[in-house]
């Protein structure tokens, strides 16, 4: 069984159709990679799967469940989170509190929180520091550490490499 499955979906912006029936089946504990030109329709495929993009027609089922129509809000509730392009992060918010914002619609996790610094040493560094105070890289890391705060069952990373360091890629 797929935890997500895309069937023939199309999506657009405004009246310019981006997506044509698009279809694509994730089971659990899979990687998935889009790989594909500026304009080609990643990022559109990542924003309809989290509900910020409408969808024409087709459906979008996560874990045997409809999500197709669903509020973004509801879709993050049910375990996906999004990690956009162009990180997103608070920046008159600390690292710390960034992190804590991640776990919004979860209980907070102390131990996730952890696992973050580890993953992430710079950031435990940093986490009295201002978000737009750190690097590009930097802020990438902590968007991506934002987005594991919420605890997913299925992580979208939209450009997760964008501005860190080949060695750390």
């Amino acid at each position: 069984m797929s935890l997500l499955e895309l069937s023939n979906v199309c999506a657009a912006y405004s009246k310019a159709d981006v997506l044509h029936d698009l279809s694509i089946n994730v089971s659990t504990d899979e990687i998935v990679t889009l790989i594909g030109a500026n304009g080609a329709g990643k990022s559109t495929t990542l924003l309809s799967i989290s509900g910020l993009v409408k969808k024409t027609s087709g459906s979008i089922t996560f874990d045997g469940e409809e999500i197709t129509n669903l509020p973004a809000h509801e879709i993050v509730k049910r375990g996906i989170i999004h990690v956009p392009e162009g990180r997103g992060i608070f920046p008159k918010l600390t690292v710390d509190e960034n992190l804590k914002m991640g776990a919004f619609a979860v209980d907070f996790d102390a131990s996730i929180h952890e696992r973050i610094f580890n993953l992430f040493p710079i950031l435990k560094e940093r986490q009295n520091q201002y978000g737009g105070t750190l690097s590009g890289g930097e802020q990438q890391m902590l968007a991506i550490g934002r987005g594991l705060m919420g605890k997913p069952r299925l992580l979208i990373l939209d450009e997760p490499s964008l501005g860190i360091a080949p060695i750390l890629v």
